[in-house]
């Protein structure tokens, strides 16, 4: 099963060179990287063109910032059998391939991703990141109880580095291109009913920029405020107003 890497990027300069040389060490490699930009005006894409020649890497330019968008731009083009979706500011274990492989091999999970512990360079947001792993299944148990239990339907979030077969990416419609946050969510719900959702028992390390920028206060109180007004049926575009971008 070949592994097709897509990382949507925007003004991710500060980390995105921590992203790719840790990508270097993969083993086995992916396929191919495909790095999809919005449209950044910092050096992004200057960062990524000089890791070409060392990874199987290609830049896509997308008509605007857009996760959705610019994540569906990169799953239409990519060759690999299997899909993962990179943030630019998460680092990956470098037996990545293998356990989508492995995870993947079995026809009942329809996709899989990793447990968050999110950093920084002062800090291990040790709080947050269990509450991140645990709100993986008690969101659906709360909000979606018949596929929790009925179809082992499982909340991932964009840190985690969710995988899938492309096959069933195209399949169920890939990201809702109008949604500006709650897209992996959006996914999952679809996903499940092809297969199961599983979290796997291991780590990806993710930025604390946003929590450091907020403040551990205010970030779980707009984590939980968002997850618990979408499981009520808030749309997404209207619940973006209180999820500012940070770089």
């Amino acid at each position: 099963m070949s592994v097709s890497i897509i990382i949507p990027t925007w003004n991710e300069a500060t980390c995105l060179g921590r992203t790719l040389g840790l990508l270097q060490s993969l083993n086995p490699p992916p396929r191919e990287i495909l790095l999809v930009d919005g449209g950044s005006c910092d050096r992004t894409v200057t960062i990524a063109r000089a890791y070409a020649d060392r990874l199987p890497l290609t830049v896509i330019h997308a008509p605007a910032p857009g996760r959705s968008v610019q994540m569906n731009l990169g799953a239409t083009a990519a060759q690999g059998d299997a899909l993962c979706f990179l943030h630019a500011d998460t680092l990956v274990p470098d037996d990545l391939v293998l356990l989508m492989q492995s995870t993947l091999a079995n026809p009942d999970i329809a996709c899989g991703g990793f447990i968050s512990l999110m950093a920084g360079p002062h800090t291990t947001r040790w709080a947050i990141s269990l509450h991140n792993a645990l709100k993986t299944y008690y969101a659906p148990l709360l909000f979606r109880p018949h596929l929790f239990f009925g179809r082992g339907l499982r909340l991932l979030f964009g840190d985690q580095a969710m995988f899938c077969r492309r096959a069933d990416f195209l399949a169920c419609g890939g990201f809702d291109s109008a949604l500006p946050i709650m897209e992996e969510a959006d996914l999952c719900l679809k996903l499940c009913r092809r297969g199961r959702i599983r979290q796997l028992n291991r780590v990806v390390q993710s930025s604390d920029r946003r929590v450091a920028a907020w403040g551990a206060l205010k970030a779980n109180a707009i984590y939980l405020m968002i997850g618990f007004l979408w499981g009520l049926g808030v749309p997404a575009t209207k619940l973006k107003q209180f999820y500012a971008d940070v770089r």
